[in-house]
């Protein structure tokens, strides 16, 4: 990809994950700082930590600034907890965290609908010592079931991620196959068919998996990828994983939807981070 003007740069739709890049700066300035770099598209982690269900004047101030930048939501996740942090979602985990996201479901849900975004991330969650997997599952499932149905009243998907193992130990869904197992759950317990698997790069090659395998397998099943090099979550270039073959592969195999930038931008601004990217290739078409 760096310096590449001809390939698969040229034929993605790129949208940059505002929850690890320009987190130098505060939340509400981060969309036109994408858009200041070039980009017309972004996507978010749920941006209160700390509360599922945030003041109205603070739904409307990101809503405001994601307008007033010009840019489009096209993902955004259910709240997960503290992430980044300890967490990694919130929907498994019996208690007050499972009634936290599900306080969560149509927050999240009417922002994204008010900001015409149609993908909305449900991190599945750890699991907790003492309490048996099949209980959490069995949750895990109910409240994904509501989070379907929310997503489905808006004319948006959902998105089950597969993280990785070596950074995510407590996380249960750390291969493609045991996401897209959950995904196809979901479909079959709602009819809906609105569940997808979300391929991210990065996690799954940190889990040894064969990428070229995992997308031939499952590009029918991925409503959105997202992507870092590895080893070291940094832009395309940094690490070794041949990110524009495994791209053009995507698209060969019919995916035409978003590649999310989720990539940590290193010892520099985030301004800084897209040189492997041409200007010309960073605005959605």
């Amino acid at each position: 990809m760096p310096g590449s003007e001809s390939g698969t740069a040229a034929e993605q739709r790129f949208s940059v994950n505002l929850s690890i890049l320009f987190t130098e700066l505060p939340l509400l300035e981060r969309p036109a700082a994408a858009a200041a770099a070039g980009f017309t598209a972004v996507e978010l982690w749920w941006p209160w930590v700390d509360s599922p269900t945030p003041e109205r004047s603070e739904l409307d101030a990101l809503k405001k600034a994601i307008e007033d930048a010009g840019v489009r939501l096209t993902g955004l996740n259910f709240y997960a907890g503290q992430l980044p942090g300890p967490d990694r979602g919130a929907l498994s985990v019996p208690g007050e965290e499972s009634e936290r996201f599900r306080a969560n479901i149509d927050v999240a849900a009417g922002l994204a609908e008010s900001l015409g975004c149609t993908a909305l991330n449900a991190l599945y969650g750890n699991r907790v010592e003492g309490v048996d997997p099949a209980e959490q599952d069995a949750l895990a499932l109910e409240n994904l079931v509501l989070a379907a149905r929310a997503a489905d009243r808006i004319g948006a998907i959902l998105l089950i991620e597969a993280l990785n193992r070596p950074e995510s130990p407590l996380y249960p869904l750390v291969s493609a196959p045991s996401a897209v197992e959950v995904a196809d759950k979901v479909d079959e317990a709602t009819g809906l068919g609105n569940a997808r698997f979300l391929m991210d790069l990065y996690h799954l090659s940190m889990n040894g998996e064969d990428l070229p395998s995992v997308i031939e397998r499952y590009a029918a099943r991925t409503g959105h990828v997202q992507i870092a090099d590895n080893p070291g979550r940094g832009a395309p270039g940094t690490g070794s994983l041949p990110l524009e073959d495994l791209l053009g592969l995507l698209r060969k195999a019919g995916y035409e939807g978003w590649v999310g930038l989720e990539y940590k931008p290193g010892d520099r601004p985030s301004a800084d981070a897209f040189g492997w990217l041409p200007a010309g290739r960073r605005a959605a078409r």
